[in-house]
């Protein structure tokens, strides 16, 4: 699937390093790490162009303040229909908490999918927004992260209420 419409972009600075933002019609379509595993091509990124962004800043502003823990924004997903399944049930995860890759396979329908969920996890084209930060290894501890596990730890810190975590 390719999302249709005109694409912009915008970087903007947060805790965790510069964030990429992409809309693709005027619709939030991507927020990548500058280090980020999957990123796509900058090329894709579309023109430079802040304005479709303003509302996304905000809050990602007051997430990173702990004054935000769920984003409502529109989004749109490039992406297969399990994907965007997986992604729509990462978007369930409560605020400061985990599950496992297992536990994802079992909300979306599909046990013994956890391999899948976590390749599908590993894509999300909305990171941070859409939380693949709150899913863990089947021990509980930290697994891969696109945008490396010490970003995951600042995030999940953040949410937990770690002193200093994270500041805008």
């Amino acid at each position: 699937m390719t999302l249709a419409g005109h694409r912009t972009h915008t970087v903007v600075d947060s805790p965790v390093g510069p964030l990429t933002l992409v809309a693709a019609g005027g619709t939030l379509a991507g927020l990548y790490m500058r280090r980020q595993r999957h990123r796509p091509p900058e090329e894709t990124f579309g023109e430079p162009d802040p304005e479709p962004f303003t509302e996304v800043v905000e809050q990602l502003r007051a997430y990173f303040d702990g004054r935000l823990t769920a984003f409502e924004l529109p989004m749109v997903f490039d992406g297969t229909p399990f994907q965007r399944r997986v992604w729509a049930a990462l978007r369930d995860i409560p605020y400061g908490e985990t599950i496992t890759y297992g536990q994802l396979a079992d909300r979306i329908g599909q046990p013994g999918a956890a391999r899948a969920v976590g390749l599908a996890n590993g894509k999300n084209p909305i990171g941070i927004i859409v939380p693949c930060h709150r899913v863990v290894g089947s021990t509980g501890h930290l697994t891969g992260y696109g945008g490396g596990l010490a970003t995951k730890q600042q995030l999940l810190d953040l949410e937990r209420g770690v002193a200093g975590a994270c500041l805008f």
